[in-house]
């Protein structure tokens, strides 16, 4: 099992690392999902997230985006896994699990960073939840 800490890493690294892990079979679990960077144009990117939202299927049924912060970084991985619906991808994306803060089991453990780089425009993924 692989503990990710997600503070001060890029989305789109740290998913495209994760999901080819899961993908090998490795169970991990990402931790402080609150503190990972996007990387551009805060503007564009809250512009982004604002038109999926408003995106809703037929009598509410989806696509639905979340705004909770797990569920974001979860969502990226979910992209970057081939047939996440069937197949080898679901049983990967299975093993993902994805947390706000330090969960009490995995207090006393060590976490890989990975993911790293601070680009010039960013802004993290909080401030697109509730």
């Amino acid at each position: 099992m692989k503990i990710i800490d997600g503070s001060g890493a890029i989305l789109g690294r740290l998913a495209s690392y994760v999901a080819k892990e899961a993908l090998k079979g490795e169970e991990i679990t990402i931790i402080n999902c609150e503190e990972i960077i996007i990387s551009g144009n805060k503007k564009n990117i809250k512009e982004g997230f604002e038109a999926k939202r408003s995106r809703v299927g037929s009598s509410q049924k989806g696509p639905k985006h979340s705004r909770v912060s797990e569920k974001i970084v979860k969502r990226t991985i979910r992209g970057m896994i081939p047939t996440h619906r069937k197949g080898r991808g679901r049983v990967a994306f299975k093993k993902i699990r994805c947390y706000n803060k330090i969960p009490k089991e995995f207090k006393d453990s060590k976490a890989i960073k990975a993911g790293k780089g601070k680009p010039i425009k960013y802004s993290k993924v909080k401030e697109f939840s509730k």
